[in-house]
């Protein structure tokens, strides 16, 4: 046999050694979310984005400041579509051509110029319990709309249509895997656009978050949440779970099979760990889950279902603070950053390009280092009233129960209350009024773990939801309650 034909056959076993012993790398993105009173400008964040190697980020919508600040900067882009436009978009054709004109078309580009877009997220959670149905029917409808017009825009090779589902949308009775199946109420559905994904060969995405899969599930322990090797394992036909994000994964790799999916590429839409605002969500132990799992995909051991074959895609949740998000779920929602809100690296993070300590944001442009405090002076008899006035705009989240300005003194409560609003409100003398009780101060009043922060300069300002005001009055009625 001559040399060179010797030398190709071992290249090709080699090779075919490989593929067979090892999978797919999943690629590690991570979430932009926007929902803050003053979010970090979209061109620091495609900064922060490039200066840590991150190649995929997913959007929640098509804000053009943020499409525009990703042009030419080669990073991969998934684009949402909000729920709220799900059903224009399922009764109209026309619609959905103008939506991918407008939010697709105008920007998209396969080369270094342009924004790299590679998936349309149709709805975000749209199956999820707590809406109670109202937009189930029309996500697949709205999906086969945009996909239409894709084919009309000569994009359809190109962009692909996806359905980010949150993990609700299947169940196990039993807690077990083998057991796993779509909810009743949502299977018609969910086989319709599982036809869907497979006919445009879609990955089903799904959110998963072992976070409130714990906080919610008496049977998992911590340590089986955060990959510990010394958590008691669950067995299951013959398989063995060592964490949590196994079981929850091939409980969907089941419900995949049961409604005659068996093979459909799975993503990870969304996985984090929360920093503040409940217990247990601290950013050491935010650090430790998110080594564990990106330990765990690096490994590319897959889970026992499906070995060596792990999820194709996976995006962090999420790269900033959020002071805006609901917290009617927990506290807890509005600290998923990977970073501060104003891009300060939490804890590092290993994205897969070998570099763990993460990036901070550079040259971000802060308000005035000034901050709005409780004058002790003044009678303090209204005092707890401002505060919560206050709280029912402003982010005073880190105030509850686990959160990290938790054992603050009481005055300690009325001034964090009062900070927030005043840097939510960029620093205007009258914010700081509250009845004559708030006092502007140069002195940073920050203690231990509890930071008040200050703001950033932008022009952007908006409130709580109404429906949320009563929730937030008594969260911190009880707060308060407890410093006395």
């Amino acid at each position: 046999m001559a040399p060179n034909l010797r030398l190709i056959q071992a290249l090709l076993l080699a090779i075919s050694s490989l593929c067979s012993s090892s999978g797919v790398v999943a690629v590690v993105g991570v979430n932009w979310g926007t929902t803050a009173s003053h979010p970090l400008p979209p061109p620091k964040v495609v900064e922060l984005l490039k200066s840590n190697n991150i190649t995929k980020v997913k959007l929640f919508d098509a804000d053009p400041n943020a499409l525009q600040s990703l042009s030419g900067s080669n990073i991969y882009v998934t684009v949402g579509i909000p729920n709220s436009m799900l059903r224009s978009l399922n009764s109209s054709k026309k619609a959905a051509e103008t939506w991918v004109h407008d939010n697709l078309t105008r920007y998209f580009s396969d080369s270094q110029t342009g924004v790299r877009i590679e998936y349309i997220a149709v709805g975000n959670e749209p199956f999820l319990q707590d809406y109670g149905g109202q937009f189930d029917q029309f996500v697949v409808g709205a999906a086969i709309n945009i996909q239409t017009a894709l084919t009309a825009a000569n994009l359809a090779n190109k962009v692909r249509v996806v359905v980010p589902c949150s993990s609700d949308t299947f169940a196990s009775e039993s807690g077990l895997p083998s057991k796993g199946h779509f909810r009743p109420d949502i299977n018609k559905t969910m086989i319709e656009l599982l036809t869907f994904l497979n006919k445009h060969r879609s990955p089903f995405v799904a959110n998963i978050s072992p976070f409130l899969t714990y906080r919610q599930n008496k049977n998992i322990t911590l340590g089986f949440t955060l990959f510990k090797e010394s958590a008691h394992s669950l067995n299951d036909s013959h398989k063995t779970y060592h964490n949590s994000f196994d079981l929850t994964y091939d409980t969907l790799v089941t419900s995949l099979s049961t409604a005659g999916f068996p093979e459909m590429e799975i993503a990870v839409g969304q996985i984090g760990w929360p920093t503040d605002g409940a217990a247990n969500a601290t950013s050491s132990i935010a650090e430790i889950f998110m080594k564990g799992l990106t330990d765990h995909l690096h490994a590319k051991s897959g889970t026992p279902l499906r070995p060596r074959n792990p999820p194709t895609e996976i995006y962090l949740f999420s790269l900033l603070d959020e002071d805006q998000r609901s917290i009617v779920t927990g506290n807890f929602e509005r600290h998923w950053g990977i970073f501060t809100f104003d891009g300060q690296a939490k804890y590092p993070v290993d994205f897969g390009q070998g570099l763990k300590t993460l990036v901070n944001a550079q040259n971000v442009d802060y308000l005035a280092s000034k901050w709005c405090v409780l004058n002790n002076n003044m009678d303090l008899s209204n005092a707890s009233a401002s505060a919560l006035d206050a709280c029912s705009v402003a982010d005073c989240s880190a105030m509850f129960p686990g959160g990290s300005c938790f054992n603050l003194t009481w005055p300690g409560n009325i001034s964090y209350a009062f900070n927030s609003y005043y840097q939510q409100h960029d620093q205007r003398a009258d914010s700081c009024n509250f009845g004559g009780l708030g006092l502007i101060t140069k002195v940073d009043p920050s203690m231990e773990n509890c930071r008040f922060s200050v703001g950033l300069q932008t022009s952007v300002s908006c409130t709580l939801h109404g429906s949320f005001l009563v929730y937030w009055i008594l969260l911190l009625r009880a707060a308060i309650s407890l410093c006395l």
